[in-house]
């Protein structure tokens, strides 16, 4: 990730963190560039650990996400990872189908109520420009 990557990631996450979401885990892919993206969320939480999950790699079904969402038990949790997968879990939490995927920006936050077994709310959707205006002075 550039530095101007880094301190937006921080930015965002200052902006997340001022929301108080009560985030008890964060799963990201394994990637590089998502990892780099979550360890600064997760600082910024006070979330110890960051959980690899290759169901957040691209191309995965998201069906694998809401299967350790369930298996997890977290009451909220933030997931990082790439477009379009992002949207296409967003779409199967919500409506039960990934084809109908709401495109993400990068370092937006959807905000989703979901319980297993029963369809989601997407509760909010705030792009990262919102994020950081949240997160100025904290």
């Amino acid at each position: 990730m550039t530095r101007g990557g880094t301190r937006r990631a921080a930015a965002v996450a200052r902006g997340l963190a001022a929301l108080e979401p009560g985030i008890e885990a964060i799963l990201t892919s394994p990637y590089r560039r998502a990892r780099e993206t979550a360890a600064p969320a997760a600082r910024a939480l006070g979330i110890a650990k960051v959980i690899d999950s290759r169901s957040l790699e691209p191309e995965r079904d998201p069906a694998g996400v809401a299967r350790e969402l369930e298996t997890g038990g977290w009451r909220a949790a933030l997931l990082v990872g790439h477009e379009p997968l992002l949207g296409a879990i967003v779409a199967f939490l919500v409506f039960g189908d990934p084809r109908r995927a709401i495109p993400l920006r990068k370092a937006s936050v959807a905000h989703v109520s979901w319980t297993p077994g029963s369809r989601g709310t997407l509760e909010a959707l705030l792009p990262a420009e919102v994020l950081v205006r949240l997160g100025e002075g904290s």
